[in-house]
């Protein structure tokens, strides 16, 4: 059965970038890679809005500095996107699946445009999907994995350090 856009709202695909620059940098990636629309630049956050697969749907997308970084975390509270300054959200569609897909295509389309830029796709963050590190490339975890340092082992050697 599909889950509709309602039980959507709290649902947040998310793509870590290691980025020299900022939200805006990335904000322009989006607009010039994904054919993204901005909508409101509000000093380092940029909201935009794109399309998804079929054309029909818009997804929303933030583009902001990762407020879930801690600079220097204790050890239990070590998570992968420690060391990726920016967050690109994504939220939107009908399904889990159409989401992740639409997530996931972005997150593709970054790093096959910016392959000097470490990246990770984590779903809801809860579970880390894939890495990419340049000069190395891409990891999709299987089986899924948090990206929190309950499973460090699994994802240490993908992520940027």
């Amino acid at each position: 059965m599909a889950q509709l856009g309602p039980l959507l709202m709290s649902v947040v695909d998310c793509v870590f970038l290691a980025v020299a620059g900022g939200s805006r940098e990335v904000g322009d990636w989006l607009v010039e890679r994904v054919g993204a629309e901005v909508m409101v630049v509000e000093g380092e956050v940029v909201r935009l809005r794109m399309r998804g697969d079929g054309g029909q749907e818009w997804f929303g997308v933030v583009v902001q500095p990762n407020g879930y970084v801690v600079p220097e975390p204790e050890p239990e509270d070590v998570q992968a996107m420690d060391a990726y300054p920016v967050e690109v959200q994504v939220r939107g569609g009908q399904t889990y699946d159409e989401l992740h897909r639409v997530a996931g295509r972005l997150f593709e389309t970054l790093v096959s445009a910016h392959a000097d830029v470490p990246a990770l796709l984590v779903h809801n963050l809860d579970t880390l999907v894939a890495a990419y590190l340049p000069g190395v490339g891409v990891h999709t975890f299987e089986p899924a994995i948090t990206p929190d340092v309950e499973d460090i082992e699994a994802w240490r050697g993908w992520v940027r350090g």
